[in-house]
């Protein structure tokens, strides 16, 4: 009888690996009535670093447009080295594209508010996002095509 691999994970490191902020129409966009239309962009990515260790980055992109004038674009690129060994490839697949990015989205969430602000901008509130259903969305997405070719 053969022993199940030891399942391994943990959490090395949460670092900021880029940031930008840019009001691009400043100082004018201060003297417009402040109704903007927001823009949110999420994007993740995992990649192994070896030593079961991957990078998971979670890309998070607010624009703020009035009329057609962009107000601000705040981006955020948060990431996290973790160890994970042992599970089953579907298992370590959602926890790379949806378990992680879970825990890195209020991080993300906290630093684009914080450049908001400091550019002298209303804070930006971004509701909490449901990652295990966006990577359900994703492979579901990534099965119709594989099968359409």
């Amino acid at each position: 009888m053969s022993e199940a691999p030891q399942t391994r994970f943990g959490i090395q490191r949460i670092y900021i690996k880029n940031s930008s902020f840019e009001a691009p129409n400043s100082p004018d966009v201060f003297r417009t009535q402040w109704q903007p239309k927001m823009k949110i962009d999420l994007n993740t990515k995992a990649k192994p670093l070896g030593d079961d260790a991957f990078e998971v980055v979670l890309r998070l992109t607010v624009t703020a447009n009035l009329e057609e004038k962009v107000a601000f674009l705040a981006e955020i690129e948060q990431a996290a080295i973790v160890t994970v060994a042992g599970f089953e490839t579907e298992q370590q697949n959602q926890m790379l594209g949806a378990y992680i990015p879970s825990v890195l989205f209020p991080y993300a969430r906290e630093a684009i508010d914080g450049m908001v602000v400091k550019g002298s901008f209303p804070a930006v509130m971004l509701a909490p996002v449901n990652f295990d259903v966006l990577y359900q969305q994703n492979q579901q997405k990534n099965a119709e095509a594989t099968t359409a070719h």
